[in-house]
């Protein structure tokens, strides 16, 4: 791990910011680009990476995308405007192999996917991250909202000043060497705030809209996307409640997801709602709200970025990157863990991220986090999957 020292430039660095080089990951959105012209403005020597992560003449004209055709061509036009240095990775089939097939794998195993944190893990921050190590910069510049904080010698990461836009959760899996040499501008500003500077560099982008989609889901239609690389994967099978009595059918368990109460076709006088998806017998279990509260989680493949406030007792999780912050207690083992939630949420499902908090003057502190294995409620037993 990197010791980070006295500071003499706004990035933590002993040298003058002309003398600093810095990589800018560029999707051709307001952040981003923002924060290009912020590094610039500051006098760094700034390198703009955009990244093509997909073939955009496949998918949707509805919505808005990212690292596709128009976006990249608004990130080479702020480049142009910033007069930076500006290159085009194409990440096509790194994006397709670790981000489009990981997210149709695990609806086909009746989870809940996050492309967006598969994203970051890979073709971002250990692809892009190389790179910019390659390229023998100084720092990879993000226009992600989450604050960096450097204390006792290392970086540490918190919740973003807007929690509206705050994107921690979907940076849980990034390393300590990884957050040593990254840097997020944007964490101690607001989306208003991050608007107005992009007007006062009169950038193209200063008025666009946000991305609403998962970039190659840019309509929002997951089954569209399965069905396309995968139609093998929509088989008919049964519909039970908690009983196990058979109830209805289905056309594919990537129809539903835990929780979902609207489209599962089934008349009953209370409402129904998606409490387990078994894969391996391809049947849909659903249930009353209650059937959804969860007492216990069991995580995979977790990620620790401070062990020692892990298991202090004022700890807290999330469960989806809109959600509040729960209390709970954690039982780290040798590579998963188990959390015993201390207050009520429903709607957990495999495939999605538990993300750890702890609270402090600083304000809310990313401890690491792991891959919902299964989850265990009143009517299902344990069933760790890692």
């Amino acid at each position: 791990m990197n010791n980070i020292s006295r500071k003499t430039n706004t990035l933590g660095f002993m040298k003058h910011p002309k003398d600093t080089k810095v990589v800018v990951a560029m999707s051709g959105g307001v952040d981003s680009s923002t924060v290009a012209g912020l590094m610039k403005k500051s006098g760094y020597k700034v390198v703009g990476i955009t990244l093509k992560l997909y073939d955009d003449s496949k998918t949707s004209k509805k919505g808005r995308q990212c690292c596709a055709g128009q976006d990249i061509l608004d990130a080479k036009r702020v480049a142009q405007k910033l007069n930076i240095e500006h290159k085009i990775l194409y990440y096509q089939k790194k994006f397709k192999e670790h981000v489009i097939d990981s997210f149709i794998n695990s609806y086909v195993e009746g989870e809940t996917p996050i492309p967006c944190v598969q994203c970051n893990q890979t073709v971002k921050f250990r692809d892009l991250y190389s790179y910019a190590k390659e390229m023998k910069a100084d720092a990879l510049i993000t226009g992600h909202y989450v604050k960096r904080v450097e204390k006792d010698g290392f970086a540490h990461m918190y919740r973003a000043k807007d929690l509206t836009k705050d994107q921690s959760y979907f940076l849980f899996n990034t390393t300590q060497e990884q957050l040593n040499f990254l840097r997020f501008p944007l964490g101690s500003k607001n989306k208003e705030e991050t608007r107005k500077i992009a007007s006062k560099l009169k950038l193209n982008v200063a008025d666009k809209p946000d991305s609403q989609d998962i970039c190659f889901v840019p309509n929002g239609d997951y089954a569209s996307v399965i069905k396309k690389y995968r139609p093998q994967s929509f088989k008919k099978g049964n519909i039970l409640d908690t009983s196990g009595k058979i109830i209805g059918q289905h056309d594919g368990i990537i129809n539903f997801t835990i929780g979902q109460r609207k489209g599962i076709g089934i008349s009953h006088k209370e409402p129904l709602y998606v409490v387990e998806i078994n894969s391996k017998e391809n049947e849909v279990i659903v249930g009353k709200r209650k059937d959804l509260l969860i007492k216990k989680i069991f995580l995979k493949n977790i990620n620790i970025l401070d062990k020692k406030r892990l298991l202090e007792k004022n700890l807290f999780i999330k469960v989806r990157s809109t959600g509040r912050l729960i209390k709970s207690k954690t039982k780290l083992l040798e590579k998963h863990a188990e959390v015993y939630l201390q207050e009520e949420e429903t709607g957990i499902s495999p495939g999605q991220a538990c993300v750890f908090y702890s609270k402090d003057k600083v304000g809310d502190k990313i401890l690491g986090g792991g891959w919902i294995a299964s989850t265990e409620n009143s009517f299902l037993s344990p069933k760790l999957t890692a």
